[in-house]
């Protein structure tokens, strides 16, 4: 069993539902201590955040992950105890495997052994570890960013464990994320019994229209990183549950994905003049849960291919594809970011999985990368 093994199961066996840390960051915090790091630990609410440092000049290279996991679902549709790590046919099973405990183990150890042979780095090298991922992300990254910057704390580069790989470790590094604004409204019309429509005012065959424009609106048309942005209707809410009653309101949930270009306020801007532009009265509310961010050059994503192809002997393909991460409260800051981690094929998954072997791989890339950066 190698070091990278032995932390992964010791990281697995912990139930750290979102937001329960469950001890893992002072499992973390106590390995990193004895290194040399400082280590502080940034509760917010509910949800515990770990930021541990070594070396006070910059740059900073951080290794951003979260210790928090996915609910299991039925236990019982498991092969085996999802907190209890099993090893069958070269893969490790259990919830948190491929995102992402197996990434923070690796980054432990690669930074154990770079600390070995490279005692004073040139930089610093700091761990962002919170709690809070899977779930509302409010107290955990994006607080701890807004700690850091309140005092002059920057980091330069950062690297978070993200299970980006498709079909083989490291073949897709995720340079960049989409943005994500969500819009709720409610449509108002009048109620009324469906023989008097005269007397009534449908909000249905209103709101229809307008939804029909958004639909076919074409919003950008992406660029060499990003497809264009999308538009979804993800749920529409209307009516008593009868036949004969037209109802008086409906509610609509929407989101856009979208890329760096356009912004969140054009986005507002023209859904609201489609929305105006067909007499409709409505409320409103939005909530922006990520800028896009793109980290499309540098030094960072120059490390990172290279230390994949030294260690894999394949080149990396760049991508914005996905969903969002905490990158994209890191990202803002100025900071170069990139998520690079395991297969994820299996996440949220029953029986989440990851290759054994991908685990010291994975530590001998984050290893290089730390080399080429700081070393």
């Amino acid at each position: 069993m190698t070091k990278s093994l032995d932390l992964t199961n010791e990281l697995l066996s912990k139930q750290s539902i979102t937001p329960d840390d469950d001890g893992c960051q002072q499992l973390l915090a106590a390995r990193l201590s004895t290194i040399g790091f400082n280590c502080e630990h940034l509760r917010f609410g509910k949800v515990d955040n770990l930021w541990a440092r070594f070396g006070t000049e910059g740059p900073v290279f951080a290794f951003a992950g979260h210790t928090d996991v996915v609910p299991t679902g039925p236990i019982e549709a498991w092969d085996s105890d999802p907190f209890e790590p099993t090893i069958r046919d070269g893969m490790l099973y259990a919830r948190g495997a491929a995102d992402m405990k197996t990434s923070i183990a690796a980054m432990v150890i690669a930074t154990e052994r770079f600390l070995e042979k490279n005692p004073k780095p040139n930089g610093s090298i700091a761990f962002l570890i919170t709690s809070d991922e899977e779930g509302v992300a409010t107290e955990g990254t994006a607080k701890v960013v807004e700690h850091l910057k309140a005092r002059n704390e920057k980091i330069e580069w950062c690297l978070v464990g993200e299970p980006s790989s498709t079909n083989k470790l490291g073949d897709v590094v995720k340079n960049g994320r989409r943005g994500s604004l969500s819009a709720d409204f409610i449509v108002k019309g009048i109620q009324g019994h469906v023989a008097y429509p005269h007397l009534a005012q449908n909000p249905i065959h209103d709101l229809l229209p307008a939804l029909q424009e958004l639909q076919q609106e074409v919003w950008d048309e992406g660029n060499e990183f990003y497809p264009p942005t999308s538009f979804q209707i993800s749920n529409i809410n209307s009516g008593t549950g009868v036949e004969n009653v037209i109802p008086g309101e409906t509610s609509v949930m929407c989101n856009f994905r979208f890329c760096t270009e356009v912004t969140v306020d054009e986005l507002k801007q023209r859904l609201l003049a489609i929305l105006d532009k067909h007499n409709l009265e409505y409320e409103i509310i939005w909530r922006c849960s990520g800028q896009a961010f793109l980290t499309s050059a540098g030094k960072l994503v120059e490390a990172t291919q290279h230390a994949i192809k030294n260690v894999m002997g394949y080149e990396t393909e760049l991508s914005t594809a996905g969903g969002t991460s905490d990158g994209r409260f890191i990202a803002p800051t100025g900071a170069q970011v990139i998520e690079l981690g395991p297969l994820n094929a299996t996440i949220h998954k029953v029986n989440e999985c990851v290759a054994v072997g991908d685990i010291e791989k994975l530590t001998e890339i984050y290893e290089e990368v730390l080399v080429r950066l700081l070393g």
